[in-house]
């Protein structure tokens, strides 16, 4: 098995379970694969899932219940909450088929509310849940050069943080929906970001400047950060 690049303390978990393989879950579970460990793959669209073995091999599984059964650690990236929703609670979903003392991470930028729920869910039925939105875009899922904050117990972070180190570097922030929360307060400083960047090019088009020169000549200063 190969070591993570960005390694730390622990051992990755050898089988896994990647749910939702879109932008960024697609390269984050090839990079699981690429490093030797028994992937099982589940996408709503089963063709996606195919398509992703027939890439990386590994196994795909119709239902997340299915793709939990063949894991010791589940790992989601989705869209919303409602889609995150769908595979963890039901009778073919991700929680009806983990066993008791395994962990599930969410990689979805989904609500603080609904980590919340899904961990006292989990918890009651002996599951631990770590919300794990990550940070980097598709770039970063490819290259596998992400950043994730991460809400849960220490233990359990410590005991998943070997196998996501195959594709990021992860903090644990705090307990549960913490993650979450990180991912906002990040979210809240890109937007302010662009929005200020709009308002100075639009101010500099106005003002009948060269902006790509006079982008160029301030990004070698204090407006590079």
């Amino acid at each position: 098995m190969t070591e993570p690049a960005n390694s730390s303390s622990g051992s990755p978990v050898c089988r896994v379970a990647f749910l939702g393989l879109g932008v960024m879950g697609y390269p984050m579970a090839g990079h699981l694969a690429k490093a030797s460990l028994d992937v099982t793959v589940y996408n709503r669209t089963h063709a996606k899932a195919e398509q992703w073995v027939a890439e990386h091999g590994g196994k795909s599984a119709r239902t997340p219940r299915e793709a939990a059964s063949k894991a010791d650690l589940w790992l989601a990236c989705l869209g919303n909450d409602d889609d995150l929703c769908s595979i963890t609670l039901g009778d073919d979903s991700a929680f009806a088929g983990m066993t008791q003392g395994t962990a599930f991470v969410d990689h979805t930028t989904a609500s603080a509310n609904v980590a919340r729920e899904l961990a006292e869910i989990a918890d009651a039925r002996g599951l631990a849940f770590v919300d794990a939105p990550v940070s980097g875009g598709q770039a970063g899922a490819q290259n596998g050069k992400l950043t994730i904050m991460c809400g849960g117990a220490t233990d359990v972070f410590e005991h998943v943080r070997a196998t996501l180190d195959y594709y990021a570097t992860a903090a644990l922030i705090g307990p549960a929906s913490a993650g979450k929360l990180a991912k906002m307060v990040n979210q809240i400083c890109i937007a302010g970001l662009v929005q200020g960047l709009s308002e100075a090019i639009n101010f500099g088009q106005l003002s009948g400047l060269n902006m790509p020169l006079v982008l160029d000549v301030i990004g070698k200063g204090t407006a590079a950060s």
